[in-house]
Formats: C-alpha cells, structure tokens, sequence
C-alpha cells in the first residue's frame, strides 16, 4: 500500500520518513515517491493492504544500479488472533525501460535475482539499506 496512506500517525511516519532518510543515504540522487500506486480498483485489488511502498526514481539511468525506478516493499504479517502487524521483511525490485531487471527478497534469501543485477557494490549498499530496516523496525 502507498506509503503516503500509511502515514496515519507520528510513529509510522517518523519510520516512513526514516526509510526514505535512510535510503537516500546509500543513493543521494534517489527522489522518493510515497504513492508509486495508481489508486484504481484494478491496482488496488493487486496491492498488499499490509505493506508500506516506497518509490524511489533517478534522474535518467543509474548504470550501477541497473535501474531508473526502485520499488520498496516493507512487508508485515498480520496475526490472527491479535491482528497486530509483525514486520517480516523487505521486498525491492529495480526496474529499466523493460520492466523488472532484478529482485531483492529479505524475506527470502537475501540473494539478488534478475536479468540485470546492480554492480557489486550498489548490490552491497542495497543489502545495507535493508539492514538499517531491520534495526528501524526492530528497535521499537
């Protein structure tokens, strides 16, 4: 879900702004784009109600990334009988002018998958990106 519908309150918006902080760390040239969703019913039957989705864009083409968009999906789980969100990862996808190039799963293997995968460094950084989640969401 964009992450512009789950700021509702100081504490999940201190952590998107956080997220968005913390990425433009790694990747100074990113801008953020909290509503990467179109708000049609088509979309919106697609998207996970439990996820916090953050777009992150670059001006022109970023060779080591491999990508002109990133898509970051902060993934929850909600339990059954407290219907509390548990956060369980992250899901990222980097996309050039023929769609998705690679796939980044935390929840998965922590691997980096794809016709187009980022240099090993940007990869690295993408890896340390994800961590820094980890401990936002891990500390609280």
């Amino acid at each position: 879900m964009n992450a512009a519908d789950k700021a509702i309150d100081l504490e999940i918006t201190s952590k998107i702004a956080t997220i968005v902080n913390l990425f433009k760390q790694y990747f100074p040239s990113a801008k953020a784009d909290l509503k990467p969703w179109h708000n049609d019913p088509y979309t919106l039957e697609l998207v996970d109600p439990d996820s916090i989705d953050i777009g992150f864009h670059f001006p022109g083409w970023s060779p080591k990334l491999q990508s002109r968009s990133i898509l970051v999906q902060i993934r929850f789980h909600r339990g059954q009988q407290d219907n509390q969100h548990r956060f369980i990862g992250i899901d990222t996808a980097g996309f050039n002018h023929n769609g998705e190039a690679w796939r980044l799963s935390t929840i998965d293997n922590w691997q980096i998958e794809g016709k187009f995968p980022p240099a090993t460094d940007a990869g690295e950084k993408l890896k340390l990106f994800c961590l820094g989640v980890f401990q936002l969401f891990h500390s609280s």
